[in-house]
């Protein structure tokens, strides 16, 4: 961190000699958004503090219910994620979540039948998964012959491109420090310096990529699928978001049974927060010694605390005085929901059977998809797809991708920042008080577990600048979930996932 040691230095004494805000009946704490972000701010606020000093903790929402860019679709009686939709194992916040509120949670699929294409014909593919019900002897000897085929096309480069992600997580785990040993931040930029992670900020993913030793071929077909996938971008993107991204590709993945918007859901329901739907916050105005919050419901609310946790981009929020942030593009990724059967043709194929189950494609003007992944199978010809794509698929193009569609839902996310190397970042504290910004952390990478960690700094922020009463370890459970160190005390890493 170098020059910024100081600050941490002499920032309780400089606290100390201000006179602090009290939470009083009238001034409570707000979060505007019911997404991941908003839902673990209002818990990690519960979870590290005794008392809230009467302080209502309101949490507002403009949609209809909570979650987000996390929901889910329903075609023919099955339910579907529809945006944030994998979680990695190395994710320990959301596991947590997930044991702590008692959720059920599914693996992924780790042999998927990827074919990468580039307009006009498969350039690769894994090989065909077997039949259910195969012998472990054999789902073995699938697994080496996929890695044997990947190990010849892209060689060693598999090997740097999994070091490179690994020396990323490992950085990253630093997060999950025990708070004794880790500030709490009031930058982005202290936040990434502290784990080593700020570089990959200022550099693109094939820069970085490059310099591991990554051939050209692996980052133009197998990296570039991969960032497709999960960010609808090139290998242009920034180097962090794009290691978070390729983390996105290993084994190990996990759900949550019945969809993701349940952490939400249940965090913000331990939290005891008080819940506002279809209440957008309007405008934010600071009024001395707290902020007064109009909404589109024609309300006033008064808070000692507002923190902002969606994305400030492309919602309409008036802030007074204004506040400073630098420019910000959200890439839209449109999802496509199709149940129906693909065209063979379309891919140079004679029959459908022949169509990979995950095709990836290559950042090429003419490819109007960035993935197609089989959902379900209900019989050779009736199957549910899901398609991501940088624009709306119109019904003209879809018949030529498809040969039969028997429903088709489509939705428009602003799903994740435009990443574009050197990153800027919004300031975490919007006006040096009490006005906090916990997406500004997207800039970096975005991801469920990314909105955690960012909503913890910003709780652990709020709890030292407003003196609330601290947990300590003689504190009885109540709304508490277990520290890592406690998890490791009593061993309890085990994990319901229907392997």
């Amino acid at each position: 961190m170098g020059s910024m040691l100081p600050l941490f230095l002499f920032l309780p004494l400089l606290l100390a000699a201000l006179p602090l805000p009290r939470a009083s009946a009238s001034a409570d704490i707000c979060i505007v958004g019911a997404g991941i972000s908003g839902a673990s701010t209002a818990f990690f606020l519960t979870n590290y503090t005794t008392s809230l000093h009467g302080a209502q903790l309101r949490v507002f929402e403009r949609r209809h219910k909570v979650g987000g860019r996390l929901a889910t679709v329903d075609i023919a009686g099955d339910r579907f994620e529809a945006g944030g939709s994998i979680i990695h194992p190395r994710n320990l916040h959301a596991r947590r979540f997930a044991d702590f509120l008692g959720l059920a949670v599914k693996a992924g699929g780790d042999e998927d039948w990827l074919g990468i294409w580039d307009g006009k014909s498969f350039v690769f593919q894994t090989l065909r998964p077997l039949p259910p019900g195969s012998s472990w002897w054999r789902r073995k000897l699938h697994g080496l012959f996929n890695s044997l085929l990947l190990l010849r096309r892209y060689g060693l480069s598999l090997l740097k491109m999994d070091r490179f992600v690994q020396e990323m997580l490992q950085r990253f785990m630093l997060f999950y420090n025990g708070v004794e040993s880790r500030p709490a931040f009031a930058t982005v930029e202290e936040m990434l310096k502290w784990t080593g992670l700020y570089g990959l900020t200022r550099r693109t993913l094939e820069e970085e990529l490059l310099d591991a030793g990554l051939s050209s071929q692996t980052i133009a077909e197998l990296v570039t699928v991969i960032t497709r996938i999960n960010y609808g971008q090139s290998t242009r993107i920034s180097g962090l978001a794009g290691a978070v991204s390729l983390a996105g590709s290993e084994s190990g993945l996990w759900a949550v049974k019945g969809g993701n918007w349940q952490l939400v859901a249940g965090l913000l329901k331990t939290s005891n927060a008080t819940l506002h739907l279809q209440e957008g916050i309007d405008s934010i105005t600071d009024a001395g010694d707290y902020y007064v919050l109009r909404s589109n419901t024609g309300n006033e609310y008064n808070c000692m605390v507002t923190v902002v946790a969606t994305p400030l981009d492309e919602v309409n929020i008036t802030f007074s005085p204004p506040i400073s942030i630098p420019p910000r593009k959200m890439q839209h990724t449109h999802a496509t929901f199709v149940r129906g059967l693909l065209n063979p043709g379309y891919f140079g194929l004679n029959s459908a059977s022949s169509i990979p189950e995950l095709i990836g494609t290559l950042e090429l003007p003419n490819i109007p998809f960035s993935c197609i992944s089989v959902l379900k199978r209900y019989s050779k010809d009736d199957v549910t797809y899901k398609m991501f794509s940088r624009a709306k698929l119109d019904d003209g193009l879809l018949d030529q991708i498809f040969s039969a569609r028997k429903e088709t839902i489509r939705i428009n996310w602003a799903a994740y920042p435009h990443y574009e190397a050197p990153e800027e970042f919004a300031p975490i504290v919007l006006d040096g008080k009490q006005l906090y910004y916990v997406n500004s952390f997207e800039s970096a990478a975005s991801a469920m577990e990314t909105g955690a960690v960012a909503a913890e700094n910003v709780a652990r922020l709020i709890i030292s600048k407003i003196s609330l009463p601290k947990r300590g370890l003689e504190e009885p459970p109540g709304p508490h979930i277990k520290s890592f160190a406690e998890e490791e005390e009593e061993g309890s890493r085990r994990r319901h996932i229907d392997l």
